[in-house]
């Protein structure tokens, strides 16, 4: 299985800062093919993250040809919450959001309440929970089973835990925001 995949990552920012988040999207088939790459920005603690995801990859020329997107989790540009079920169902397609740890373990709710942004809570009460692929890998999806989001991130993988189109898409975005690749996904 060799499907094309989307990756997105945040690049890194200064919570406090007035300029939005750079974005970075890489298109991928399987876990070695490089189709396809795109800059996008969200502000910072941004609202409707999720319509802002919509909107963007619909304008992606190779939109038709997505078979999934792989988030990094359910935030984006800090506390910019992303509904996974909204997100898969208004693109037609499976989307996954890869983490290290399982969300038993999130601390999103307690960061939102201390933000004051408690009215985005509900998106975080039905977030889908992730279900353990390999040791340091969790997955939550939403637009398809537990079987095919497995078989979707598993033919993702290679050098890393964790899939391989979004690790380059996290790569890349702390290289435009460092000036070099530096962390982890």
């Amino acid at each position: 299985m060799r499907p094309h995949i989307l990756g997105i990552d945040d690049g890194p920012f200064d919570k406090r800062q007035e300029r939005p988040v750079r974005v970075v999207a890489v298109l991928m088939e399987g876990n070695d093919l490089v189709e396809g790459m795109a800059l996008g920005e969200f502000p910072v603690d941004g609202d409707d993250a999720t319509g802002f995801l919509v909107e963007w990859i619909k304008t992606l020329r190779w939109e038709p040809a997505l078979q999934a997107v792989v988030l990094g989790g359910i935030t984006l540009a800090g506390l910019g919450l992303v509904d996974l079920e909204s997100l898969a169902a208004r693109l037609g397609i499976p989307v996954l959001a890869a983490t290290r740890r399982g969300t038993a373990k999130s601390r999103v709710s307690e960061a939102l309440t201390a933000a004051c942004l408690a009215d985005r809570l509900p998106i975080v009460d039905r977030s889908p929970p992730a279900i353990r692929v390999r040791p340091g890998l969790y997955v939550a999806f939403a637009g398809t089973d537990a079987q095919h989001a497995i078989a979707l991130i598993e033919s993702t993988l290679r050098k890393s835990r964790m899939p391989e189109p979004l690790r380059l898409a996290h790569l890349i975005a702390s290289a435009i925001e460092r000036g070099q690749s530096h962390g982890r996904v």
